[in-house]
């Protein structure tokens, strides 16, 4: 009964212990984070032993505990001789849990031939695989970099896993949207297929019997235009002229509606010698007007020259045909400094083309506006056309891989300016 210990003898004996296991878990601490370089143990037998951390040591545990991602060192054998908490936490386990555990244990089975392998071949070159990693039920898709480090204990193989689940989670993401974009595409290129054949197929069947309503309508006209009351011959006007606006406009829908499947044709295009034909074409209608054209030197630069010369067709057309009743058309045509490319990879080099006019001009509001299919600004019976012209000429301008813009005001003119690329993209030359 003398050996027993008294409740107060097994307190200071407790309190002891806890004393003791606190101070050996801080230290173990010190030595993970690197906050000790040295530690002096004092055995009975041997005395006072020091024990040493190298300083590549010291910054190498002090680095990787503060990393982001899991860190563990391993052996020859694969056995892990030290883990930060990082990778504890990825594994809901705790570090007792995994140091002095064989790293291979903790990947899944169908990773680990992959993972031999790399293992094997880390100690003469860096490497990266992805495995996944083994945490309860469930594994962790993650990358493993793998690379030899020179420890205190000699040669160690240092890996630092990250886990891929939020990036996985992305790429499944992306993936499944690129894959509904890539149906949404198709059925959007079906559908616009559909309507352009339609659009091509009504404007060209629309042709025929528009032009014999014309031909007779004029036959009609011609023939018994002195037997007609004035009314009748006034119905019988209306129906000629909107006969030939819903012909002009059905051409205007075939020509836009083959913008999008005729193919790039790009050569050399002489913008001076394009403006002097449209000039010699519309000299009659020029004289008419009493209309002055001004064009100064203008570039020669790559694209489809029937396509181009449309462009400056239908700007030059309209600049003749909303001039101003009280003053006589002038139309400038000539280009501004041509930019320079930046150092950017998308930048290239532009020519700036402008066509000005003194005509009527329009408000601010109708700068974009008026490249719509359809729109129209003034009455129809004023200024005839399909509203389809500016709307043409701005995808032309695109598929030349250019801009064109409108500035105006009511009274004093319009201004477009139609940049083009010096030299067209290879890919659609």
């Amino acid at each position: 009964m003398g050996d027993l210990k008294t409740y107060e003898q097994l307190l200071r004996e407790n309190a002891e212990l806890s004393r003791r296991l606190e101070e050996a878990t801080d230290t173990i601490d010190a030595i993970r984070t690197g906050q000790v370089d040295a530690l002096v143990v004092n055995d009975a037998k041997a005395g006072h032993q020091l024990y040493t951390l190298k300083t590549a040591d010291h910054s190498y545990r002090l680095f990787i505990e503060k990393m982001n991602e899991g860190a563990v060192t391993l052996n020859e054998d694969g056995i892990i001789l030290y883990a930060n908490s990082r990778f504890a936490s990825m594994l809901d386990a705790t570090l007792s849990d995994i140091v002095g555990k064989v790293f291979e244990s903790f990947v899944s089975d169908d990773c680990q031939p992959e993972f031999k392998d790399a293992f094997g071949m880390a100690w003469n070159k860096d490497m990266q695989i992805e495995v996944k990693i083994c945490r309860d039920s469930d594994a962790v898709p993650c990358q493993l970099s793998l690379a030899v480090l020179q420890l205190d204990e000699g040669l160690s193989l240092s890996v630092i896993v990250t886990n891929l689940t939020f990036q996985k989670r992305i790429q499944g993401l992306l993936k499944e949207n690129n894959e509904r974009l890539t149906i949404a595409n198709g059925e959007l290129e079906a559908s616009n297929h559909d309507l352009q054949q339609f659009a091509s197929i009504a404007s060209h069947d629309l042709q025929e019997p528009l032009r014999k309503i014309l031909i007779f309508s004029n036959m009609i006209r011609d023939r018994h235009a002195k037997e007609l009351p004035p009314e009748s011959r006034k119905y019988l006007d209306k129906i000629i002229s909107s006969s030939q606006r819903m012909r002009s406009m059905a051409s205007d829908i075939l020509n836009y509606s083959s913008l999008s499947t005729s193919p790039h044709a790009f050569d050399e295009v002489n913008l001076e010698a394009i403006i002097a034909e449209i000039l010699d074409d519309y000299e009659l209608l020029l004289q008419e007007r009493n209309a002055e054209v001004v064009v100064e030197r203008l570039p020669v630069l790559e694209g489809n020259r029937a396509q181009i010369k449309q462009v400056f067709q239908n700007l030059i057309s309209n600049s003749i045909k909303f001039s101003r009743h009280d003053q006589l058309p002038v139309i400038r045509i000539f280009c501004t400094p041509t930019n320079a490319p930046s150092d950017g990879p998308d930048e290239v080099a532009l020519y700036h083309i402008v066509v000005a006019d003194n005509g009527i001009g329009f408000e601010k509001q109708y700068h974009e506006r008026i490249f719509s299919l359809f729109e129209r600004l003034n009455n129809k019976d004023q200024y005839e056309g399909s509203g389809i012209g500016l709307s043409i000429t701005r995808k032309i301008i695109e598929r030349h891989h250019g801009r064109i813009s409108a500035e105006s005001t009511p009274g004093k003119g319009s201004r477009f300016t139609i940049s083009l690329p010096v030299k067209q993209p290879m890919a659609v030359a």
